[in-house]
C-alpha cells in the first residue's frame, strides 16, 4: 500500500530529472544524501553527494523517479524544504527552498536558523 502523507522534503521535476541522471552514471549510488553540516557563513551550510548506502534511519523520498537520502538530524532542519537543480551561465547547481531559514548567505549555500 502506498503512503499518502507529504514528504518532509520534496523535490523539483528539474531537480529529480538530474539525480536520475547522475545515478545513471553510476549504478552503485543509490540516492541523493542531502545533509546540513555546521559550518559556513551563516552557520549552517548544505551537502549534496551521490550514496551508495542508505541507513535505517535515514528518510528516504522518491519522486519523479528520483531518490533523496535524509539523515534524522538533517530533517529536523530540512522539514518543508523543496530541493531544485539550477543551470546558469556560470554553473549548475542544487539550491534548496528552506522555510526553517532566517538568513542565508548570497550564494545559497549556508542558512542560519
Amino acid at each position: 500500500m502506498r503512503s499518502t502523507r507529504e514528504p518532509p522534503v520534496s523535490m523539483t521535476e528539474t531537480a529529480a530529472k538530474r539525480i536520475a541522471f547522475l545515478m545513471s552514471k553510476d549504478a552503485a549510488k543509490q540516492a541523493l544524501r542531502v545533509e546540513v553540516k555546521s559550518g559556513g557563513c551563516s552557520g549552517f551550510q548544505y551537502s549534496f553527494n551521490m550514496d551508495d548506502k542508505i541507513a535505517k534511519d535515514d528518510e528516504v523520498i522518491e519522486q519523479h523517479g528520483a531518490r533523496l537520502a535524509i539523515d534524522p538530524l538533517s530533517l529536523m532542519y530540512l522539514a518543508g524544504s523543496q530541493i531544485d537543480f539550477e543551470e546558469k551561465m556560470i554553473g549548475s547547481q542544487f539550491t534548496i527552498g528552506n522555510p526553517n531559514a532566517t538568513a542565508s548567505c548570497s550564494c545559497g549555500a549556508s542558512f542560519a536558523i
